[in-house]
């Protein structure tokens, strides 16, 4: 089975993404050059456990630095500056990134994938900024993005938003003008290349693993498989990923993406392995908590709660995830308890805990009490009314103004936590 891209979408898209972008904003905040600079984004510094969050591509390449090394990792160099994450200024240089995104495109053409990474439509751009085609308009967007704020930026451009992305991560990164064009009649020469099956955009080592047991081991060997073959043993998910081998991708950058269900969570890596059965409760009750907070700020409740428990890499095993229906609720005692129901079922006494999530999904939307037969009713309102005034009190006067007990002893980290964003410097959604 084949394609006819005659009859396959090709538009002008670019895949934008600002290189080693939390390092080299702080390099452009010191005056430093982003690419040549010694630089690295560690959490938790001061401690023998931090880690990098990013390192600018000179630390990559002279000192084979990546993301996760560990502080005790880090080879000794006398030029290497260490600074610690600053999540809401990246957020605001993302922020000002896409602003100029908008300066080329409309809102309806401009996807953005993550903090550092969008997509944007650009054919309709061409003839209005006096461009023959898209590469011009990269180069043109490239210095503008240096002009305004310093920093770097590499581009995959494509006919769909999978050939950009495919081109960016393949091509422009290792290109010295940090732009890569696939198109489709470039397929037999880039997509089809790649050697490792992880190289596809939306492969991972688990899938990649289950085509190596169908003696599929390169792109090219995904593209030139027996289609019905692969829909028969990985179903739609085979269907998909045959059509990307061939540079198929038939969404539209105006399509907002709605998830078939949501769900809240969060997860800490603990600074520390923890072996005390009460102080990983008290991490467990902080994070329940939170999560409440969370899905009560959207007006929901969850019907499932989700534990998961990593030990430390000294433990032979690897430590548990689970999950437990419950009554649709938001009430943050019930939620703790059915967290702590798991816990006391499946974890292994005495060993030690590195990594705690915890995840509230099966969600229902309203504003209403859900109330439980089998409970005093007057009890459900009023414990209902407490969430709601902490969750007020919280949000107006910072989290540290009204705290369990628990969270002043030894292992809790939500008042440490509470400043932060994304699990590092500068806020926490639904704490603060």
């Amino acid at each position: 089975m084949s394609f006819n891209y005659a009859k396959e979408i090709s538009n002008d898209i670019f895949c934008i993404d600002v290189k080693s972008f939390y390092a080299s904003v702080e390099c452009v905040e010191r005056g430093l050059h982003p690419l040549k600079a010694l630089l690295v984004v560690m959490s938790n510094a001061d401690k023998p456990g931090g880690i990098v969050l990013a390192a600018s591509p000179m630390a990559k390449k002279v000192l084979g630095i990546r993301n996760v090394t560990r502080k005790w990792e880090i080879p000794y160099h006398p030029d290497l500056v260490i600074v610690p994450p600053r999540m809401s200024y990246y957020i605001e240089k993302n922020t000002e990134i896409n602003d100029i995104f908008r300066k080329y495109v409309s809102d309806e053409d401009l996807h953005i994938y993550s903090i550092d990474e969008s997509f944007i439509s650009v054919r309709a751009s061409l003839k209005l900024f006096k461009r023959k085609n898209a590469y011009e308009l990269a180069r043109m967007i490239q210095y503008h993005i240096f002009k305004k704020t310093g920093l770097y930026v590499t581009i995959g451009i494509g006919d769909n938003m999978l050939m950009a992305k495919l081109a960016l991560d393949n091509g422009a990164k290792y290109n010295d003008d940090f732009i890569a064009e696939w198109r489709y009649k470039d397929i037999p020469n880039t997509v089809w290349k790649l050697e490792k099956l992880t190289d596809m955009w939306g492969i991972g080592s688990r899938t990649a693993r289950r085509l190596n047991s169908l003696g599929i081991k390169t792109v090219y060997d995904l593209a030139h498989a027996n289609f019905y073959q692969l829909r028969d043993s990985m179903g739609l998910i085979g269907e998909q990923l045959y059509a990307n081998a061939w540079g198929i991708d038939r969404s539209d950058i105006r399509d907002s993406y709605r998830p078939l269900e949501k769900s809240y969570g969060n997860s800490q890596i603990l600074k520390k392995d923890y072996y005390k059965k009460h102080e990983i409760k008290i991490v467990i009750r902080e994070m329940a908590e939170q999560v409440a907070t969370r899905i009560r700020k959207h007006h929901c409740q969850t019907g499932c709660v989700s534990l998961s428990v990593s030990y430390s890499k000294y433990e032979e095993q690897v430590g548990f995830s689970r999950q437990l229906k419950i009554p649709s609720t938001s009430n943050t005692k019930k939620l703790v308890d059915s967290c702590f129901e798991i816990f006391n079922k499946y974890y292994k006494d005495d060993k030690a805990v590195r990594r705690i999530g915890i995840t509230y999904s099966k969600l229902s939307y309203t504003s209403d009490i859900q109330l439980d037969l089998f409970e005093d009713p007057t009890e459900q309102i009023t414990n209902e009314k407490l969430d709601l005034l902490v969750d007020k009190i919280r949000e107006k006067y910072g989290f540290q103004s009204l705290v369990h007990a628990s969270s002043l002893m030894d292992g809790a980290t939500a008042i440490d936590r509470s400043s932060l964003v994304g699990g590092h410097a500068g806020g926490m959604e639904g704490i603060k």
